[in-house]
């Protein structure tokens, strides 16, 4: 049976969607990005506090079902420009444990939403 996670310290879906699904130990989260939970404002400075506010967001969903960074099993990065692979990279692995980092694959897409620059989803267990 699945359990809906919401929280509002992430930014409230903006689509027929929730913040994350958690089915079993299982939690899928959906792909956030860097939308400020309190203002609802874009975070789009540049490219590291953008990919921030994506994992503070994440942090959020992850604390809502209990669970932290160490719980991800898997996530995936999808940006619009891979020249900010490197700067995403380094931003996204400081908020893990590289010994025990979780499966990734980074992608790089046409558009995404809002026309920001980086969206990540997760899987994470419980």
């Amino acid at each position: 049976m699945k359990k809906i996670i919401t929280t509002p310290l992430a930014p409230a879906p903006i689509g027929p969607y929730n913040q994350a699904i958690l089915v079993d130990n299982t939690l899928y989260t959906s792909g956030q990005i860097a939308l400020d939970p309190k203002s609802g404002n874009l975070i789009l400075d540049d490219i590291k506090s953008e990919t921030h506010q994506v994992m503070k967001n994440l942090k959020a969903v992850l604390k809502a079902a209990d669970m932290t960074f160490a719980h991800v099993i898997k996530a995936t990065i999808f940006i619009s420009n891979m020249d900010d692979f490197l700067i995403i990279n380094d931003v996204y692995g400081s908020y893990f444990d590289h010994a025990v980092a979780p499966a990734r694959e980074t992608v790089q897409v046409a558009r995404l939403p809002k026309d920001v620059h980086v969206e990540i989803s997760m899987i994470a267990i419980n």
